[in-house]
Order: structure tokens, then C-alpha cells, then sequence
């Protein structure tokens, strides 16, 4: 496959639409990113990079985080996690209490901010040094030690993170938070908050490409089933009510982010991330929703 020449087409391609989107202003800190930026990242199987634009560039990773933590909730909990949240799409927005409500305080999936809340807590209830230790994790994962929380991130939501605040509360009434509010929220700020660049996030990713190992096989985090589970979750609920669009338009588990990132993997093939900040309504990247689709679309190759 000619990826240098399919990944300069989609760049020509996708800056040459007017693609419109607005920024995540409801986190202050995130308003401040330039909307211009477009970056993206393929890493296949054998090793091979491509990239082009501002794939070098950190930027806070948001939700795509919820599946690290879900991973790693699926490594200490076993199937007691499913529990307490469930695998389904949600259909509604991301930070629904109405939903929340009408399922007796069991989330939907891990991947909207309910479930997202409820996989904290039980990492909270888990690990020594809850935040550390995830950091340590995600790095482990990725390859790369100078992955670090953005701390004004993590302040800006923390701020202005009432929502999730309610969503948290809400599930405290139904039971299904056992640790302290505060404790479970400012864990889940901080994990929002990681920077990582296309390329770091594509590295990181990229176990969930390989069958659960690392690239070069010296460490396998999950097993095939585990692994097969991750990026079911990704494929059916990784792009909030916009999941069936994401699987039709461009057929790859995948999870976005609203600081403009997307991360997708093609098992056995690639991982890839692309970042454009400005999102559409979905609250997914305009850009990157497009430029994924270019590429499977260029590519003629997907799960399906």
C-alpha cells in the first residue's frame, strides 16, 4: 500500500474543503489552541511511520482516554466491571443525566462520562497512587516517558466541570460510586488532561492494532479476547450518538477526543491519529472525521 501517497492526498484533499467546526470552548483552556492545526499519524504493523502536518504537536487527548482507562479497569476488574456499566451505544450526548436517570444509574457504555466516572472510581479503588500510577500506565503503553498531564487542563475542567460533577453525584445517589466525589472527579480530570502528539498517541494505540502486544513483542498488556472486547467498544460506542456514522463513513474502531483528536485502528494493518481542533456538532473533529474516511476510502480497506 502507497500510504506517502494516499496520506498527501488526503491532506490536498481535506485542505481544500471548507470543512466547518468550532472549538471545545466549554473548557476554557482548550479554547486557546489554534483551529488551524491538522495533523495525522499512520503506523502499520511492520513498523513503517507516515506523517504530515502538525502530527508532532501535543494536545489534550480528552475521551480517548476513557478507553486506557477502561483497558486497564478490564485488567483489574475482570467481567465485575460490566457490573456496573454497560456496553451499549448511547444514542444521546456524551454527558446525558437524562439517560443516566432512566438506567437507574448504570452508564451505557465506559466510553460517554458516566461510565467514564464509574471507570475512575474503580481505578481509585484499585491503585496506590491512582493518578501516578495511571500516568506510569499510559506511558508503559505508549513507550514514551515524557507523556505528562496538562495541568491547566486538568484546572480548567475541574472549574467549570459541572456536568460531570452532577453525572458523578447522580451516580453516588444510585450506589455505583464507592469513593469520595472530589476524589474519583479530580482523577478523572487529570486523565482527560494528557497531551500526546499524533505519533504518541498512534504508538500508544497501536497494541490495540497488535493483537494486545507491543509492537516489537516484548510485553503483551491483553489478551486476544480482551483486545477483541476494547475495540468492540471502540467500534460501537467510541463516537458517542455519531458511532453508526463513524463505522459507516469509515469502518475502523476508533475513539475521538473534543480537543480535536481521533485515534482508529485497522487490526493487524495500522494504528492512526489525526488531530484538527475545530469539531462538528457530534463533538468529533470535522476535519478528522473526514480525513479518516479519505483514508479507508483510499485505501479500500477496512474491518468490514
Amino acid at each position: 500500500m502507497n500510504y506517502p501517497q494516499i496520506l498527501k492526498e488526503v491532506q490536498e484533499e481535506i485542505n481544500a474543503q471548507q470543512l466547518e467546526g468550532k472549538i471545545a470552548t466549554y473548557i476554557p483552556e482548550l479554547a486557546k489552541v489554534n483551529p488551524d492545526c491538522f495533523g495525522m499519524h499512520l503506523t502499520c504493523v511492520d513498523g513503517q511511520h507516515f506523517a504530515f502536518g502538525d502530527s508532532k504537536e501535543r494536545f489534550s487527548i480528552q475521551s480517548i482516554s476513557k478507553v486506557l482507562s477502561m483497558a486497564l479497569a478490564m485488567q483489574l476488574e475482570g467481567n465485575n466491571l460490566w457490573k456496573r456499566v454497560d456496553v451499549e451505544p448511547s444514542g444521546t450526548p456524551f454527558n446525558s443525566l437524562i439517560q443516566l436517570e432512566n438506567e437507574n444509574g448504570i452508564p451505557r457504555n465506559p466510553l460517554i462520562n458516566a461510565g467514564a466516572i464509574v471507570v475512575a472510581d474503580v481505578l481509585v479503588s484499585h491503585l496506590d497512587h491512582p493518578k501516578e500510577d495511571f500516568l506510569n500506565y499510559v506511558r508503559q503503553l505508549s513507550g514514551h516517558q515524557m507523556i505528562h498531564f496538562d495541568l491547566k487542563v486538568a484546572q480548567s475542567e475541574a472549574e467549570t466541570g459541572f456536568r460531570n460533577a452532577a453525572l458523578a453525584n447522580f451516580l453516588k445517589s444510585y450506589g455505583n460510586l464507592q469513593n469520595d466525589v472530589d476524589t474519583v472527579l479530580d482523577f478523572y480530570f487529570h486523565q482527560c488532561s494528557i497531551a500526546m502528539n499524533c505519533h504518541e498517541l498512534v504508538d500508544t494505540f497501536m497494541v490495540f492494532a497488535n493483537g494486545g502486544c507491543l509492537l516489537d513483542q516484548s510485553e503483551c498488556f491483553f489478551t486476544l479476547s480482551q483486545t477483541k472486547r476494547i475495540n468492540a467498544i471502540m467500534q460501537t460506542c467510541g463516537f458517542y450518538d455519531e458511532a453508526g456514522e463513524f463505522t459507516f463513513r469509515v469502518g475502523l474502531p476508533g475513539k475521538s477526543g473534543v480537543g480535536g483528536g481521533i485515534v482508529a485502528v485497522h487490526p493487524q494493518q495500522y494504528a492512526v491519529a489525526v488531530w484538527s481542533p475545530p469539531l462538528n456538532p457530534k463533538g468529533n473533529s470535522a476535519k478528522g472525521m473526514a480525513a479518516l474516511e479519505l483514508l479507508t476510502t483510499k485505501t479500500g480497506l477496512s474491518i468490514f
